[in-house]
């Protein structure tokens, strides 16, 4: 499945100039808890996790996971971001990831696919701490 971030590759310039061409954006999510985050991104949706830190034992972890383009900074420090914050991600082969999803039978999210007014199928999940990825995918 071929999935990625509707802004990779977006030129920007706030003089018009072309004189920044932004590479890739990251978003942080704030997560509570570290193995509720991973059962949900790494177990439930297939992220991978690349890296993790923190600053010594018993302090919250700061961890980049990524899947097919996608890649997110979940944090447990509490000034890093907000819970309740929302993700779009525009890809392909959607229903198929969809039925991924459902086939794993995770207890407390099982999404639907739905049909968008803006021309797009769309699956929406929620984190366990109020997040939301909206998986799109164009309707052909």
């Amino acid at each position: 499945m071929n999935l990625f971030f509707s802004i990779t590759g977006f030129q920007y310039s706030p003089l018009g100039d072309g004189g920044m061409i932004v590479q890739k954006v990251v978003p942080i999510l704030r997560i509570f808890d570290y193995k509720k985050a991973i059962e949900f991104y790494v177990g439930w949706l297939g992220f991978t996790i690349n890296w993790e830190h923190t600053f010594e034992e018993n302090t919250p972890v700061y961890v980049q996971v990524s899947r097919d383009g996608i890649t997110l900074h979940l944090s447990e420090h509490h000034g890093d971001s907000t819970p309740g914050q929302r993700v779009y991600i525009e890809c392909t082969g959607l229903k198929e990831y969809h039925k991924q999803l459902l086939d794993k039978k995770y207890k407390y999210n099982r999404p639907g696919l739905e049909e968008t007014f803006y021309g797009t199928w769309c699956v929406e999940v929620i984190d366990p701490f109020g997040n939301r990825l909206t998986f799109n995918e164009r309707k052909s």
